[in-house]
């Protein structure tokens, strides 16, 4: 203000422009939930590589799948995921009661006779052994008790008894040891056990009911993915357990499509995130179809499907499996923004890690399944295994390509948060003509990246910001309208060659 300068001289001054240019917002940040070793229950906990996941959520669990997913997204790109673990110590997720794994009776050590004693472990850790020997006094009653990782003792039990007393195995084992614990079997008569070893290794687990809602939680309790909700930077959302509480019997396929609705339901809520979606495992082409058109019958826009299961190595249990293909997408969504653009359909990518798949899919099954909008994934020779589907559920053809739900989503939301500082503001011509400078300023960089359909900035784009849309009932009312138009690139997902014969010297028009 004039009226502040008292002394004769010079003044320096920083001003506003008024407008402030809108940054791009991140498009790739994945939300997990499912079944953990361990871990927070019900709390996104935000990881950025698989050895946070393990220090968070520990390793692989046999017959699960979150870690599966969790590895497979930042094996194929994926830089940033948040992990909401479910199900709890003693649920269908853990398939171990209160963490531990139930391992055979010493009664069933190879040469053994002794009957009446349980031994588990305290944590899931399948390098454990167990070995009986002579104890170092001899004697009747008495015997060594010897825990092994990875043929190494790590914890020794030396003239333990099955007899009441300090000595006793079970109580020796209880004060002393981190890694096991022996227990009296009821019903049973205790006698020792003869030398002999063992691996302590979980049984199959045993189905928990797992309510549906146990995923779908809320939002006022921060549960589920329902506490997602106070998360704005994630865009793709998976729960690969389901299909794993589904296969052990803890739900029933309506549960299964009652959380996948949910989920869709979720991401058009939030309308800045995309579902990534599992078929029931083991389905053949017109299975598929089937369960996508009779049972399953999703319609959005906010969600897409992956078909059939990919074959991965599991680095605990020493095999390979096969896992949902929602966590390696969700990878490939990331590796693909990353190295092309959030507007390049994610497809016609190599899944990195996938062995094998459940089914190879002919042409004429892929014609089946493709106009359902069942994203294939296919193995070429020579080519490897790649995704060669880029589809949204939507029945509507302006969102049929994921691409362009995924770049209207990226669009949206850097404007939304690039235009904070627009409220409040005198809603006059001036306002109105930064906010169109600014909006524009940035349609200009989305265009220039090749997300715009257009060779010049007019034919790909349109904002508009005027007195026109502006009348003064609405200003009254302190509402600012801007309405903005843009022309997204599609993918060239059916590119077709026309050959033909043509007589020497007849030439061709130029």
């Amino acid at each position: 203000m004039a009226s502040s300068y008292l002394a004769p001289g010079v003044y320096m001054e920083e001003v506003s422009s008024g407008s402030r240019p809108i940054e791009a917002v991140g498009t790739a940040v994945a939300a997990f939930v499912g079944f953990a070793e361990r871990g927070p229950l019900h709390e996104p906990v935000l990881v950025t590589n698989w050895t946070q996941f393990k220090t968070n959520f520990g390793d692989f669990v046999d017959g699960y799948y979150l870690a599966h997913a969790v590895y497979g997204y930042f094996q194929n790109g994926g830089g940033v995921a948040y992990v909401v673990r479910v199900g709890g110590a003693g649920a269908e997720g853990n398939g171990h009661t209160n963490g531990q794994i139930t391992s055979v009776p010493m009664a069933e050590l190879p040469g053994t006779s002794g009957a009446g004693l349980t031994i588990t472990a305290r944590s899931v850790d399948p390098e454990l052994t167990v070995e009986v020997a002579p104890a170092s006094e001899e004697g009747d009653d008495t015997f060594k008790l010897v825990v092994k990782r990875s043929g190494e003792p790590v914890e020794t039990f030396d003239n333990v008894s099955t007899k009441r007393g300090p000595n006793n195995v079970a109580t020796v084992v209880k004060q002393q040891s981190k890694l096991i614990n022996v227990e009296e079997t009821k019903g049973k008569a205790l006698a020792v056990p003869k030398a002999g070893e063992t691996a302590l290794t979980a049984p199959p687990p045993v189905p928990e009911k797992v309510d549906a809602t146990e995923y779908v939680g809320n939002s006022s309790d921060r549960t589920g993915f329902g506490g997602l909700e106070a998360i704005d930077e994630i865009t793709m959302l998976s729960v690969p357990d389901l299909m794993a509480a589904f296969q052990r019997g803890a739900l029933t396929m309506d549960d299964v499509k009652a959380v996948q609705l949910a989920m869709i339901a979720h991401c058009e809520l939030m309308a800045d995130r995309v579902a990534i979606l599992d078929t029931p495992p083991g389905l053949k082409a017109q299975e598929v179809k089937d369960w996508r058109m009779d049972f399953a019958g999703y319609d959005s826009k906010y969600a897409a499907l992956y078909w059939p299961w990919i074959k991965v190595a599991d680095p605990v249990a020493g095999k390979q499996v096969f896992v949902p293909p929602s966590g390696h997408m969700a990878g490939i969504w990331a590796r693909n923004d990353s190295s092309r653009g959030v507007h390049k359909a994610p497809a016609n990518e190599v899944i990195r890690g996938a062995v094998t798949l459940e089914l190879n899919i002919t042409k004429g099954e892929h014609d089946l399944l493709n106009p359902i909008a069942v994203n294939c994934i296919r193995s070429f020779r020579g080519q490897g295994i790649r995704v060669w589907g880029a589809r949204t559920l939507s029945s509507d053809p302006e969102w049929r390509y994921l691409n362009v739900r995924r770049l209207f989503n990226y669009v949206e939301k850097s404007i939304l948060q690039g235009t904070n500082w627009v409220v409040f503001e005198p809603n006059d011509p001036k306002l109105w003509d930064s906010v169109k400078r600014t909006v524009t300023m940035f349609l200009r960089r989305v265009w220039r990246d090749g997300a715009l359909f257009g060779r010049t900035p007019a034919e790909a784009f349109f904002v508009k910001c005027d007195e026109e849309n502006n009348p003064p009932e609405n200003r009254d009312a302190g509402i600012l309208t801007v309405e903005i138009g843009i022309a997204p690139v599609k993918p060239a997902e059916f590119v077709v060659f026309r050959i033909s014969q043509f007589s020497e010297g007849a030439g061709l028009e130029e």
